[in-house]
């Protein structure tokens, strides 16, 4: 690739359902050329999140669309190449939001300097990341999980997931995982220690989530939503709480759920269970970066926090990779290695 090219990945298509590749296009234009305060950057990494879904529009989300032809969002780590910015020097390492591209341009508002000795770069997307921090805030911000209580964390072999169990764990409590296949069950149980995994989408799965919980939930990090809190319903103990980071069942649709309506025993649990069930939204708590670093960083240097990641190797390899991410073919972290 000539240095003055940069490639760009844009909506080509919205989707209907799961993206597909032919929902982007790779474009090629002039570097972008730095101003008074601003440095280039030239990214390494690229986040690849379910957010990405939602912006491509079509989707079960609040969140705004993105134009046709427009760049698509992500986080990056990246180099600095060049600096007219005093916080920023040649050659710094930094976490920012410059999209799925070779280079960007910042005024530096959204850039976070990164010790490349002090944890592997990826993790800087991943676990102390806008990940870790999706995971941390639930549960710590959002609500307040019981002392020694058993936390049922969903999509736990997903990004948010493992780092959710693994802060329950780090913080006493029983984690119990629920992800899909026995692959991602025994890397929950054998690699990341959790207290029990239960496949979803075994035939049993109603006993094996039963036998998992034997005296009940007190906490719950939800990433799925529709039949997942379903199947968590008559097992929530009084008090019980839900944290809402993400309803990865959800994105692609826009039309009603089939089945039976069960909004009424959800209602009916509410009000006499006494539940709390809360969403949020991590961009309101990127102060918390700090007390994450803080907790999590010490914990990834000790070893006691640990991650899987599905690298896909190129830029241009990105719209074929993504869509794989909906159909439950990743386990933990997809990030992208472009330069």
């Amino acid at each position: 690739m000539s240095a003055q090219v940069n490639r760009r990945i844009v909506l080509a298509a919205r989707p209907h359902g799961d993206p597909k590749e032919s929902d982007f296009a790779v474009v090629e234009g002039p570097l972008p050329v730095p101003g008074r305060g601003q440095a280039l950057l030239r990214n390494i990494l690229v986040s690849l999140d379910p957010y990405n879904r939602i912006i491509m529009g079509n989707a079960n989300s609040d969140q705004p669309a993105i134009g046709i032809g427009d760049p698509m969002f992500g986080f990056t780590i990246a180099v600095v190449e060049e600096s007219d910015h005093p916080a920023f020097a040649v050659g710094d390492h930094v976490a920012g939001m410059s999209g799925w591209q070779d280079y960007a341009v910042s005024d530096g508002t959204d850039l976070r300097k990164i010790d490349p000795d002090a944890a592997p770069l990826s993790a800087n997307l991943g676990v102390l990341g806008m990940t870790g921090l999706t995971a941390w805030v639930g549960l710590t911000k959002i609500i307040e999980p019981k002392p020694g209580g058993t936390l049922v964390v969903t999509a736990a072999a997903g990004a948010v997931g493992t780092a959710a169990a693994q802060i329950g764990k780090l913080r006493g409590l029983r984690v119990v995982g629920i992800a899909g296949g026995s692959g991602k069950t025994r890397h929950l149980l054998e690699d990341l220690g959790l207290d029990a995994a239960v496949d979803h989408r075994a035939p049993d799965f109603a006993r094996r989530l039963a036998a998992a919980v034997p005296d009940g939930i007190d906490t719950v990090y939800e990433n799925v939503g529709a039949s997942m809190f379903e199947a968590l319903l008559p097992h929530l103990n009084l008090k019980a709480q839900f944290a809402v980071g993400g309803v990865m069942s959800q994105i692609t649709r826009t039309e009603a759920f089939e089945g039976p309506d069960r909004l009424p025993d959800l209602l009916s649990a509410v009000m006499y269970k006494d539940l709390t069930i809360r969403g949020f939204s991590v961009p309101d708590h990127f102060d918390s970066y700090p007390d994450l670093l803080a907790e999590l960083a010490p914990a990834l240097a000790r070893g006691e926090l640990r991650y899987a990641e599905h690298v896909v190797e190129g830029l241009e390899n990105i719209p074929a990779a993504f869509p794989e991410m909906f159909q439950g073919r990743v386990m933990g972290k997809m990030i992208a290695r472009i330069g």
